[in-house]
């Protein structure tokens, strides 16, 4: 039900030719908003349409853990990024931590930030709307990204797909683990689990059943590390982890 209540208030907000394709993540999980952010808003011009506008709403209220006074929560920001895609973004969290470095600019905005429990059906269309319009005029402050923004989360799980394969926040040329090659055998620890993966360059260059280390496909020019089981799930062999959870490499 509330889905569909957001969903017809930014119908009435929005252009009817405009095209919406949706997303979701766990309840208050900014890990896997911001890499989902990353990954839509950064992706290769071809991959992605040309008047892209990014809308991410994970609002887990924790940016003050004493009680709310109407309502209050994380303050809507809007923000353009270097290659010109723009996006509507609650302040929560890491969800804008893996853009951080390539931001253009960032605003806070007019957008009541208190007065109902469902500021998504409320409150937040009326500005996307008004973005999508070219109408800026619910701009407020000029912010500093490197003070307004937390930095992105180093070496836990960033996202887990459908596959159930592990998108770690690990980038491909981390000084921690630039020795490996493909071949090299390590140990994984994720939580209380311990598992041996082949370091690869592919879904398909081991065994199946076999475990493997290798660069994913999110992650632009600089991927992220991912480990997956050709053939199964990486997410089962970790006891389902949730995003967040620390990961250890180490070569055996």
């Amino acid at each position: 039900m509330a889905w569909s209540e957001v969903l017809s208030a930014f119908r009435r907000c929005l252009p009817p030719q405009t095209h919406t394709h949706l997303t979701s993540v766990r309840p208050f999980d900014t890990i896997a908003t911001g890499f989902i952010l990353a990954q839509l808003s950064m992706a290769d011009e071809n991959l992605r349409p040309k008047d892209l506008m990014v809308f991410a709403n994970t609002a887990p209220r924790k940016d003050n853990l004493k009680a709310r006074v109407n309502n209050a929560g994380e303050g809507l920001l809007f923000l353009t990024l270097k290659n010109g895609v723009q996006c509507v973004v609650v302040n929560s969290g890491f969800s804008l931590s893996f853009v951080k470095d390539h931001i253009q600019e960032l605003w806070s905005t007019k957008c009541e930030d208190a007065g109902s429990q469902f500021r998504s059906r409320d409150f937040f269309p009326p500005i996307v709307g008004m973005a999508v319009a070219g109408d800026y005029s619910f701009l407020d402050q000029k912010l500093d990204p490197l003070t307004a923004i937390e930095d992105p989360p180093s070496h836990v799980i960033g996202y887990i797909d459908s596959f159930g394969n592990i998108k770690t926040t690990i980038r491909q040329n981390d000084p921690k683990i630039s020795d490996l090659r493909p071949g090299d055998r390590v140990r994984v620890r994720i939580g209380g689990f311990v598992r041996t993966a082949t370091v690869a360059t592919g879904s398909f260059n081991i065994m199946e059943g076999d475990l493997a280390f290798a660069p994913g496909s999110s992650g632009q020019n600089n991927r992220f590390w991912e480990i997956f089981q050709r053939g199964g799930s990486a997410a089962t062999e970790f006891g389902q982890p949730t995003t967040g959870s620390s990961i250890h490499i180490q070569a055996t």
